[in-house]
């Protein structure tokens, strides 16, 4: 039986869009979190409390990740790729759209911040098993030479979905009176969640399975319980794996999400502002995941990983002096230097996690080592940054935060092998074994 390989640039562009679309609907809730939840979900709380228990809920996402990772993966390596990727959009799009309807505490009491984690739960779900089978479909099909710049394709729905969020929240929020958007028009970018799901179903439904994937299925290699091979054969891949990116996740979030709370409530930014400058920094993000990505088909996953977070920790207490400056034009200076660093690690993630694990159970592979980061770097960093701030009044304190993490993902990024030269279109490396650096 022939395996079916379809365009690579079509595959991307399909997953691209996908992707975005799944990270759309997951970042308006982190913009929610920091302008209206504490108020619409948590209003018992004093202001701290109340915007800790928001961004506690908003870590709730992070938490059931690794749980749809591992559910996904499993049965992304038994039944497929393709098949997962159109069950995370439609549990993902379902958990937005009853978000977008959800009353508020004062209607329902206590029922709306319960029903709301749940919702935001399922998400977590849904994003945990988007991202493994998105980035495997762009690589799987991509050419032996070119696995970084494709498979940073679907890396670019990361910013564009945060784009996409802060655009339509900055439109909302410019059209409408503070009033009203605490009222209703917080709502409009969750409702919109619906068209989008629609459009991005039916493109994945058009794309043809992973030939890698077919290839395994044909020689009959696929195992049983591919997330405990996973964990038996490449324990040390899977540990480093998930240590090099969790400075890159929690950067991420503390800029996206955490940030917009503490320039617009302490530093008296103004909130369309905030969300503007965002927009902006989530499109330049686009080019350089590319160039990245494709750069790292030349000089090696590897020195992205190294050079990106060693500059990261270097920059991180200037980036925070920029911002307290309180000048909208040194912000946006800050915040491109750590989307460059953070780009450096994020355009050729794709193929280089798809790189170390064998295709038996590389869904499980990738997905679990990037989901246990989203946790340990990402889902808790506004919480903790909140923390901080509250305990020293000071961003320093958080810039020390971004410059451990920083440090934990250049060592493991530094203990990680090379892998960009090997053939590893089919199988990665040998059943059983890690592979070999290059």
């Amino acid at each position: 039986m022939a395996i079916t390989q379809a365009p690579p640039r079509r595959v991307a562009l399909a997953s691209l869009i996908g992707t975005t679309i799944e990270w759309y609907d997951f970042f308006i809730y982190g913009t929610a979190a920091a302008l209206v939840f504490d108020q619409m979900f948590f209003p018992s709380f004093d202001p701290v409390m109340g915007t800790l228990a928001a961004f506690a809920s908003f870590a709730i996402g992070f938490i059931a990740r690794p749980l749809g990772g591992a559910v996904f993966a499993h049965f992304g390596d038994r039944v497929g790729r393709k098949p997962m990727l159109v069950w995370s959009l439609t549990l993902m799009g379902t958990a937005t759209l009853l978000m977008g309807l959800l009353p508020g505490y004062a209607t329902i009491g206590v029922w709306a911040p319960v029903l709301l984690v749940l919702l935001r739960f399922a998400q977590g779900i849904g994003v945990g098993g988007e991202w493994g089978g998105a980035a495997l479909m762009a690589v799987e099909h991509a050419p032996d030479h070119r696995r970084g710049f494709y498979g940073s394709w679907p890396q670019i729905g990361v910013p564009a979905g945060l784009l996409l969020g802060n655009v339509t929240f900055s439109i909302v929020s410019a059209s409408l009176s503070n009033e009203q958007f605490m009222a209703w028009g917080w709502r409009v970018p969750f409702l919109c969640s619906a068209v989008l799901i629609m459009a991005g179903f039916i493109i994945r439904l058009k794309i043809s399975e992973s030939p890698v994937f077919e290839k395994v299925m044909r020689n009959k290699e696929k195992t049983r319980t591919p997330l405990l091979e996973v964990l038996r054969t490449h324990p040390k891949n899977l540990a480093l794996a998930t240590g090099a990116f969790i400075g890159t996740h929690a950067t991420f979030y503390i800029t996206s999400t955490w940030m917009v709370s503490y320039a617009t409530e302490t530093l008296a930014y103004e909130r369309t502002t905030v969300l503007n400058a965002n927009s902006l920094l989530s499109f330049s993000d686009i080019p350089l995941i590319l160039l990245f990505g494709l750069l790292s088909d030349r000089i090696g996953r590897r020195p992205m990983f190294l050079g990106g977070m060693a500059v990261l920790a270097l920059f991180a207490v200037p980036y925070f002096l920029l911002v307290d400056t309180g000048m909208i034009g040194l912000f946006l200076i800050g915040g491109f230097v750590v989307q460059c660093c953070r780009s450096a690690v994020y355009g050729p993630q794709s193929a280089y996690f798809s790189e170390l694990f064998d295709a038996r159970f590389r869904y499980s592979g990738v997905s679990i080592s990037y989901q246990l980061a989203s946790i340990l770097g990402g889902g808790i960093a506004p919480m903790i940054c909140t923390a901080l701030f509250a305990w020293t009044g000071s961003s320093m304190a958080i810039a020390g935060y971004a410059i451990v993490l920083a440090v934990i993902s250049f060592l493991s990024s530094y203990w990680l092998t090379e892998t960009h030269r090997g053939n590893r279109a089919a199988t990665l490396a040998p059943a059983g074994e890690e592979p070999a650096t290059t």
